[in-house]
């Protein structure tokens, strides 16, 4: 059986102590939280210089696109128990602390023990159109790694769901995550 991955939003703090908010698959490993980010990565050097982090959930879609495309400015506030930030709006998060790292040359994995589970409010659950942009924000996360027909093939199929039930939040994040592709598209043609 597979692990599942869940779709988190994942701060860790910068040396300068600034915030850093990337998207990321999160596993459950016994009592412990599997990160494996690929190399090189910003948070990987975080997670290494200081071992904390928040792991956050939340409905709103832009967040994970923004992160994606540029857009980067969303209410943040202090953790409750480390020195480090969550998301404003977060449905919940947890602190974590790096408990060990298990190198490798290309995705190391980072398991952490959880220091505190905190709820803000209620997940309802998502619609097709913010499921598509969380598809569609994996796939420009990895389009150095997939083919041209894999990409149109995938934005074709997640663009159904967007046009019978995004609002405008979706519709925006749909839009930066597009900019984006266009733009590595201009680059590898260029």
């Amino acid at each position: 059986m597979s692990e599942r991955i869940h779709e988190i939003l994942l701060i860790t703090r910068n040396p300068d102590g600034s915030p850093h908010i990337a998207p990321m698959g999160l596993r459950q490993r016994d009592a412990l939280w599997l990160l494996a980010p690929f190399r090189p990565s910003r948070t990987l050097d975080n997670l290494q210089h200081n071992g904390i982090a928040s792991i956050n959930t939340t409905d709103d879609v832009r967040v994970y696109a923004g992160c994606l495309s540029g857009h980067y400015s969303w209410p943040l506030e202090d953790c409750k128990l480390i020195p480090c930030s969550r998301l404003q709006n977060a449905l919940s998060h947890r602190e974590i602390q790096v408990a060990r790292i298990d190198d490798n040359e290309q995705r190391p994995e980072i398991l952490c023990k959880e220091l505190g589970e905190f709820t803000h409010r209620s997940f309802q659950g998502y619609n097709r159109a913010q499921s598509a942009v969380l598809e569609l924000a994996i796939l420009v996360s990895r389009l150095h790694m997939l083919p041209e027909e894999k990409i149109e093939a995938e934005v074709a199929y997640l663009q159904i769901a967007i046009d019978k039930t995004a609002g405008d939040r979706e519709l925006e994040a749909w839009g930066w995550l597009k900019e984006r592709i266009n733009e590595y598209r201009a680059r590898e043609c260029a």
